[in-house]
């Protein structure tokens, strides 16, 4: 049991687990988890001169404050937004 303990802890240590490294975009986010924004990418330009205007661009760190419903509350730099999943789901990234 004490060594089934250990490896899983220093497994995760490492950053050997799993379900970190399968996040492709904030929607797929834990709350009160920062990532590194990768890229934003939609169909709609409007949409993403939308989020560049939040300071969402490649390289900014964001951070999943709260998920309501469809709505997702996310912190950049010292400003909150609210936005729908749709944006969510636009903006990719990955763990720190």
């Amino acid at each position: 049991m004490e060594g089934l303990l250990s490896r899983m802890f220093f497994s995760k240590s490492k950053g050997k687990d799993k379900t970190m490294s399968t996040i492709e975009n904030l929607s797929q986010g834990k709350v009160n988890k920062e990532y590194i924004i990768t890229n934003v990418k939609s169909n709609d330009e409007e949409m993403e001169k939308f989020l560049f205007s939040l300071g969402c661009y490649e390289g900014e760190i964001v951070t999943l404050v709260s998920i309501l419903g469809d709505t997702y509350v996310i912190k950049i730099k010292d400003g909150r937004y609210s936005i729908d999943k749709q944006l969510a789901e636009a903006i990719s990234v990955r763990n720190i």
